[in-house]
């Protein structure tokens, strides 16, 4: 139990170290005192049916009590998640597979998936007291940050490298971030972001609110088992910059199997898909190698992933001998071609961290990795009008015609 305000709150969370499981009570606390490995929420989980989430709200507080808020009346929410499941017939004719299917977070409210983790991570911060939260981040968690403090009403400070994509500061400003533009990597802003937090009580939704943070990607796996009737994937395809969404997505399955809801998950592959020019865990997988080496100057396309000191990199190397996974990189036109050959085939239009994915499904296919009848879930994870900059390097340039009838009708086929 811990006190929120004057009233005492029987929590059904707690905080279990991953590494030596000591436990501890839910509290604004991410590291274990003992031998500093991280924190998980663990949950005394009530009784749940299939029918426990029908007729429910359409967003991923649909989930509630597989969440780690204790009150609704807590619940920070802009409507995201249930995003659609799309069953990808005409890309998956042109790679010879029968069961693809895109999960497509490019609609989410900021157009990302951030919108998952941001938004309990900040339901928590109101749930604990916080007055301030913040994040850093390549882009899409500044967006996903802002939105949900605005929601909040809380002040929010966004600590972000200062070369990322421009639609994306457009919108953390937008939404009334106080941005800090750090010349410098990810890291560099992480690291900056982790000393303010700590030093002034701020909660930084993916430094020293991790613990709760991570809870939101679960939903992920929430959606995608109802979404396929409370079934499991044998193929899961996942971009990954820090390693936490993978981890996330494995964590949510095997709780959907604790409480009963799906039978054994432990058949699924794990596929972890990164950019070359940062891809230290695809490093560190096909040297078999249990330590990841951080990329010191991330240079990739796909900016949302250039995360060169990946927080839960070992970990996703456990996931993947767990799920007989693989680890694959691409390189930056492979990307572009693969948002490309998406937007045309599906009509779905995503960033460079959702081209990483198409890429990396391609790869698997041709590496004979994936069966034709496997049931694939491909994630992609932001909107390609985030990134427009970078798309339109393999875009023609539109030319520009008189409005003459007769010149126009010439080039329509």
């Amino acid at each position: 139990m811990y006190t929120h305000g004057k009233s005492l709150i029987l929590a059904r969370t707690s905080l279990q170290c991953r590494e030596c499981k000591k436990e501890y009570e839910t509290a604004f606390k991410y590291v274990c005192d003992d031998c500093f490995g991280p924190l998980d929420v663990k949950y005394d989980f009530p009784t749940l049916t299939k029918e426990t989430f029908a007729n429910r709200e359409q967003t991923y507080w649909r989930y509630f009590e597989l969440l780690p808020i204790e009150n609704k009346s807590n619940i920070v929410s802009i409507g995201a998640g249930m995003t659609p499941l799309t069953k990808a017939d005409n890309l998956g004719k042109k790679l010879g597979l029968n069961n693809l299917y895109i999960k497509n977070d490019s609609v989410n409210p900021t157009f990302s998936f951030k919108d998952r983790p941001a938004g309990v991570a900040i339901s928590k911060a109101k749930e604990l007291g916080l007055t301030a939260v913040g994040c850093a981040s390549t882009g899409n968690l500044a967006s996903a940050t802002a939105a949900h403090a605005a929601r909040a009403g809380l002040p929010c400070h966004v600590f972000a490298p200062s070369n990322i994509e421009m639609a994306k500061i457009a919108q953390a400003l937008s939404y009334g971030a106080n941005y800090i533009a750090v010349d410098g990597t990810y890291d560099d802003a992480n690291r900056i972001a982790a000393q303010i937090g700590d030093s002034k009580g701020i909660g930084i939704v993916n430094i020293n609110m991790r613990s709760h943070y991570v809870e939101g990607s679960k939903t992920f796996s929430f959606e995608v088992a109802e979404q396929l009737d409370w079934t499991v994937p044998d193929q899961l395809i996942i971009p990954v910059g820090s390693g936490a969404m993978l981890n996330a997505i494995c964590k949510g399955f095997e709780e959907l199997q604790t409480v009963s809801l799906l039978d054994d998950v432990s058949n699924m592959h794990m596929i972890a898909a990164q950019p070359h020019g940062c891809a230290p865990i695809v490093d560190a997988f096909k040297k078999n190698s249990k330590e990841v080496i951080p990329v010191e100057n991330p240079d990739t396309v796909a900016k949302s992933l250039a995360i060169g000191d990946p927080g839960d990199g070992r970990y996703v190397l456990k996931r993947l001998q767990q799920y007989n996974g693989f680890a694959e990189e691409c390189n930056d036109q492979e990307i572009l071609d693969a948002i490309l050959l998406l937007a045309k085939t599906e009509g779905i239009f995503t960033e460079p961290a959702g081209g990483v994915s198409i890429s990396i499904l391609q790869k698997m296919v041709e590496q004979g990795k994936i069966d034709k009848n496997d049931k694939v879930v491909c994630y992609v994870t932001g909107n390609g009008l985030k990134a427009t900059e970078s798309i339109m390097q393999v875009l023609p340039q539109p030319t520009i015609y008189k409005p003459n009838i007769n010149e126009i009708s010439a080039v329509v086929q």
